[in-house]
């Protein structure tokens, strides 16, 4: 009788477990789908389901390091982190909330070589009443229309607030995160780099690329007024990292639905 309870009672933790995680992967699910309409599709049979008919690996089942979920993340990793919006305190050591990315998913969205990524770039001017700057962006997800409705919102900012987004540093560069072999996500397009004369970068600051280093102090000098327009946008922001990088915004809109 005894056995036979037990045996009850470990088939109900297992269908507890699974009926857990389901809701997980179901939330995970409406995340992407409320972030990417016209990209994804679905989670089935663990697997990301594209529109058009790739499929990525949701989880692959393993334990990883810090330096592992950098390296080799796959979705379920990269949906793990959470991204506050508006004003945060400044962030525990190890907390990156979306440094953490699969490239696959981000090459089958955007392109998987700079040709294809340079198809779907289109120009914006980058505060039009003030600078005139023209950048190329990609047009996928429309972060081109989101970009532009950021730099309107930006020209109608105090005047003083303004150098901080002139001179933008970089938007479309292919190329890999200094230190490491992981694609920048310069490479896709969809992020930019305001100027660096206002900006912190924690290799710059501590003179080192090794991510396992601990970094003694977290240095920001981003009026707040600024991340929150980005943020409104679907953009997450690189002063929310523990490796700090206050200069740079993606878009990442997975991270920051409701």
């Amino acid at each position: 009788m005894k056995a036979a309870l037990l045996t009850i009672h470990t088939l109900l933790l297992m269908y507890l477990a699974r009926a857990q995680n389901t809701t997980s992967i179901q939330q995970y699910e409406q995340q992407l789908k409320k972030a990417y309409p016209d990209q994804i599709s679905g989670i089935k049979d663990n697997y990301v389901i594209f529109r058009n008919g790739t499929r990525i690996i949701f989880d692959d089942g393993k334990e990883k390091t810090l330096a592992e979920l950098y390296a080799h993340p796959d979705i379920e990793d990269q949906l793990k982190a959470t991204y506050t919006k508006g004003k945060t305190p400044n962030p525990a050591e190890g907390d990156d909330p979306g440094r953490i990315r699969n490239d696959t998913f981000f090459k089958t969205m955007y392109g998987a070589t700079p040709a294809e990524v340079q198809k779907n770039l289109v120009t914006i001017t980058w505060l039009p009443k003030t600078v005139k700057q023209h950048l190329k962006v990609s047009r996928i997800n429309g972060v081109d229309k989101k970009m532009q409705a950021i730099s309107d919102e930006l020209e109608k900012l105090p005047a003083h607030l303004l150098p901080y987004v002139q001179q933008v540093a970089g938007t479309f560069t292919w190329r890999v995160i200094k230190g490491t072999d992981r694609l920048s996500t310069h490479s896709f397009g969809i992020t930019m780099d305001i100027n660096t004369r206002y900006s912190n970068y924690w290799q710059w600051d501590n003179k080192t690329t090794d991510e396992s280093k601990k970094i003694p102090n977290y240095i920001n000098r981003i009026p707040q007024e600024i991340v929150d327009i980005f943020e409104k946008h679907g953009f997450i922001w690189g002063g929310k990292w523990y490796h700090y990088d206050t200069m740079h915004f993606e878009y990442r809109p997975e991270l920051m639905v409701d």
